[in-house]
Parts: C-alpha cells; structure tokens; sequence
C-alpha cells in the first residue's frame, strides 16, 4: 500500500524558545506541546496535571435537572428500574458502570443488553417487551437510544419513562423519552462534546451524587471502567474526555475493580497499561463476549464483586476471544482474496458472503483497509436479511455516503469512520452499484493514500530516558492528542533483522554513534529488502517491561531506503 509521509510544521523558534525557559526541558519536546497549543506555562501544567476540579457541571447538559428529579424519585420509591446498554465495550461498561453504582441505592435493578443476531443494535422492540413484562417503570438507555422514536414510543404508552444516555447524533425526531442527555442536541449548551456513551452515564451518576450530598469516592471507584470506554470507543482524548481517561487510567493500574483486574492478569498484560494497550488488549476480550454469543458474559465479569467470582468469565472472554481471532483470520483472507478477484480498481470495497460471521465483519473491513486503503462494507446474511459493516478512510464521511444510498435500505446507523447497515438482498447488487457512484463521485486519488504524519524529526541520541519521561507525560495518547511520531534518516542495523511469527520484523538499529536500540515492525515482513542498506524510519517510542528489565523500544510506522537526497 503507498503511504505518504507528511511533517508537520514546526512551531516558530520564538515560540519553541519562550516555552522551553518557562518549562525548562528539550527543545525538541517544547516544539511537540507548541504543535500541540500548549504555549505558555499555565497551559502546559493543566496539560500536565489533570484535575477533575476542571470537570463541567453536569447539570449543564440539556434536560440533566429533569433526568435526575426521576431517577432520584424512582429509587427512593422503589421502582423497577432496567439499565439498557449496547452490546460493544462502551455499552458494556456503561451498563457495568451505571449498575455498579446504583446498586448502593436501589435493589430493583434490572439489567439488559440486546443480542447482537437477534435483535441488532440499538434498543430493541424486545427489550421493551421484556420491560413491559417485568414490570419496569424506568428505562436508562446507555450508548444508544437517541434514535429510538417508535421502541421508546411503545414503553411511554406502557407507562415506561426513559431517560436517554447517548453520544450519538440525533436525528430530525427525538424519541419521547422523559429527558435525552446527548450533548449533540443543537440546543444543548454543554461545553464538552464528545463523551463516550459511559461518559455520559457518569455525568448522569456525577449529577444525581451532587444533588443527593453522595460522596464523590463512591463514583471515582468506578473510573476505570470510563477509561476502558473511552479508549475502546475511539472518542478524542481532549478536553474532559483526556481528564477522566488519565484518572480512570491512573485507577486501572493501581486498583482496578474486580473485572478489569481479573482480565488484565488473564490476559497477560503488564501493567501498567496505556490507552493502546487497553485498546488491543481489554477491548476485544470484552468485545469477544457480544461477537461470539452474548455481551452478558462481558457485563457479568464487569459487575462481580470480588475477583475471584470474576475469574470464572475473564477465562470465558479469552476464549471467546480467541474463536474471534480465529473468524478474524479466516473471513479476512477470503475478503481479500475477493478483492484481488474483481475490484481492484474500484474506489469502494463492498463484499458479501452470507455465512460469514456477522459479529466479525466489522473487524474485518478494518483489516481490508489497511491492504486497500478505501471506503469498505463487508455483508453477511442474517434473518434472511444482508446486514453489513463500513470502515471508512481518514476524512472521508463514509456515513454520509451511505446515507446517500438509503433507499436501498431497511436501516442504518453510525457515524463518520464506521456505521451499520440493513437491505433485503434484492437490493444488494444496486446498493453496491450505487454507493461506488456516490463515493466516486466526491473521493480523489490523494485520498486513498494512507497518510502517515510526523511530529517531528530527531537523532537516535536525542532519546533518553529523561527524553521519554517527560514524553510519556503528555499522555493518555488517542485521537485529538495521539502519541508523537518521529523520524529519523541514514538508520543502520547493528545485526541482521529477524522475523518474528514470519511476520514481524525485529530489528536492532542506531545512527551515527548513538547507542543501539530494538525496534519492531508489527506486519513489516515484507520490507525486509529495506533495512538491508541505510533507511528512513518513522516510529514512536515506548517503553518495553520483559523480565523485570525495562529499555525504550521502537515501535515501526514505516520504513523506505534512505536517499540523501530526498525531502518528503
């Protein structure tokens, strides 16, 4: 795949220099915050020392006052109340979240999250038919619901009240719920956007402690599970988010609650963990439980008391886990391998076959992404339906796209970078057509080139343990504030690279004098040829804990020949 590498611009030496005297640490990492508009010494020490006294009130959020007068009136009343949730790792630990902390409270608290091949996304009519049956006077939906005009229309003529928890964008009609906590409500106020969907039920939790006089200890116990949504969710570490990810991480790694804990040890993870390694490692074990069979396994292990309890469904996820590696693979390579068949050429992938695993192919159009970088659905058939997953490239709305081709659909839903969708099969052949036109017609060739962008570049003898302390710091690193990316020219291997899982490419490198450092490639097997003479490498630098020996490590983005030459 070509890949385009861009350097950011570099900040003035005026302002790298004002920054460095107040700061007092490298140039090179002043010049990082700068990028990053971090300039002046107030600014830097609120990047560098969250606090959760920077938090907004909750009670700024549209229809908050009006959410908390009914949950606070359910409990002391001692209604039945049902915490819905979706089946993905927000949903779930939303629902963990929520339950976690009401259970003090309230003991008629019920719990319920959709079948992933039964009943789909969202809130479903038979979720609502369960509430009706069980008697239930109040719906919390969490990471979903602001769509849900005619399921929460049919629990308000129950006489069911719901409260919306969603971070979702709404559309024209709002379902008739009591009160909808979406800060992308056009006339909600809230300064902060972009909460994940457990975000938004710890400020729902936040407000009721407030009003309530509830010690706030008992709601920051629950931090970790924020971070892992947070994380998992792919929302931008900004603002609020970036707050309440560095506590909650600060939580996962020194007392994490039982769940978290119990997966973390079957995983095999060190701590501590960044938000990359909670991505790639917790997210899909908790991911697996809704791919495989049912999300209940993920909220069971989420809500247990002690760790020995949650042992029992950490072992179940990894295996889960490990079948949907397995699928991963297998549908994966088919997909490819149809692509090489017929579509080359195209400016969209579109696949279907109709036993593929439904609860895999939405990994899987990522992985074709990163083979061919473009617009991609996969589909599968289930209930004699084609239901299908997009991934889409950076900037492109993919969305949008497929918004423009809901004619041939029974229903869909998402947002900008990834979305679901619903047709009879009768449609497909037109849909497809269809959507190639759309994206055609608004995609451009510079588009579909995987752009790789530097933050700046530096000699290997720039990087020392001080170096990365201080780099480290500016985390928790996601979109919004993603990990700095570096590169360094004339790169030469000190030994001969080795292959790792015939895959992987490992490799010890310096430059100059500088001292030797290991560097991994994950999936770079194939530039081999590459590290043969002097290259280029652009990397990011972290920190590898093996045997109780810790070393600064180089994580591979890319590699090209060097060519003194040549400028990017």
């Amino acid at each position: 795949m070509n890949k385009k590498w861009i350097i950011r611009e570099k900040p003035s030496e005026e302002q790298i220099n004002t920054l460095k005297e107040s700061l007092g640490i490298d140039h090179t990492l002043c010049s990082l915050l700068v990028q990053r508009g971090i300039n002046d010494f107030e600014i830097a020490k609120a990047f560098f020392r969250p606090s959760l006294s920077t938090s907004h009130d909750p009670f700024e959020m549209k229809n908050m006052s009006i959410a908390i007068e009914r949950l606070t009136n359910a409990i002391f009343n001692n209604e039945k109340i049902l915490i819905y949730g979706d089946y993905d790792v927000d949903g779930s630990t939303s629902v963990a979240l929520v339950y976690n902390f009401l259970k003090s409270f309230s003991s008629n608290l019920f719990t319920y999250i959709p079948d992933r091949y039964t009943e789909g996304y969202g809130v479903s009519m038979k979720g609502i038919e369960w509430a009706i049956d069980h008697g239930v006077n109040l719906i919390i939906t969490l990471d979903c619901g602001i769509r849900a005009v005619d399921t929460v229309q049919r629990a308000a003529d129950n006489h069911i009240d719901t409260i919306i928890c969603d971070h979702h964008l709404p559309g024209t009609i709002l379902p008739p719920a009591i009160a909808v906590l979406d800060p992308k409500q056009a006339d909600c106020t809230y300064p902060y956007k972009e909460l994940s969907g457990c975000g938004i039920g710890y400020k729902l939790l936040e407000a009721f402690s407030i009003q309530n006089g509830v010690d706030e200890n008992q709601l920051l116990q629950y931090l970790d599970l924020v971070a892992v949504s947070i994380a998992c969710d792919i929302v931008p570490i900004t603002g609020e988010n970036r707050t309440l990810a560095y506590f909650g991480l600060r939580k996962l790694n020194s007392d994490a609650i039982p769940g978290l804990k119990a997966l973390i040890k079957k995983s095999g993870m060190q701590l501590p963990l960044s938000i990359s390694n909670v991505v790639f490692g917790l997210g899909p074990r908790i991911n697996a439980a809704g791919r495989i069979s049912h999300a209940d396994a993920a909220l069971n292990l989420l809500t247990q008391s002690s760790e020995e309890d949650a042992k029992v469904f950490a072992e179940k996820l990894n295996l889960e886990n490990e079948e949907r590696k397995s699928y991963d693979e297998s549908i994966t390579k088919e997909a490819l391998a149809l692509i090489q068949e017929d579509s080359l050429d195209k400016n969209t992938t579109v696949l279907f076959k109709k036993d593929w695993h439904k609860g895999i192919i939405g990994i899987v159009a990522s992985r074709c992404i990163e083979h061919h970088y473009r617009p991609t659905i996969i589909l599968t058939e289930s209930n004699q339906k084609v239901t299908g997953s997009a991934r889409s490239i950076e900037g492109f709305d993919v969305y949008a796209a497929i918004e423009s081709c809901s004619s041939y659909l029974e229903q869909f839903g998402g947002h900008k970078y990834a979305a679901g969708l619903t047709m009879h099969k009768s449609n497909l052949v037109a849909f497809k057509d269809q959507f190639e036109k759309v994206v055609s017609a608004v995609i451009t060739p510079e588009d579909k080139v995987l752009k790789i962008v530097i933050d700046a570049e530096i000699k290997l003898d720039q990087i020392t343990t001080k170096f990365y302390s201080i780099l480290n710091q500016m985390g928790p690193f996601g979109p919004g504030n993603m990990q700095p990316v570096f590169i360094s020219r004339n790169i030469r291997l000190k030994s001969d690279a080795r292959l790792l899982k015939e895959k992987h490419l490992k490799l010890a490198v310096y430059q100059e004098d500088s001292q030797v450092f290991d560097a991994i490639g994950f999936g770079m097997n194939d530039h081999q040829d590459t590290v043969s003479q002097s290259f280029d490498m652009v990397y990011t630098i972290e920190e590898n804990n093996f045997r109780g020996n810790t070393s600064l490590q180089l994580m591979i983005k890319d590699l090209r020949v060097y060519d003194e030459s040549s400028l990017i």
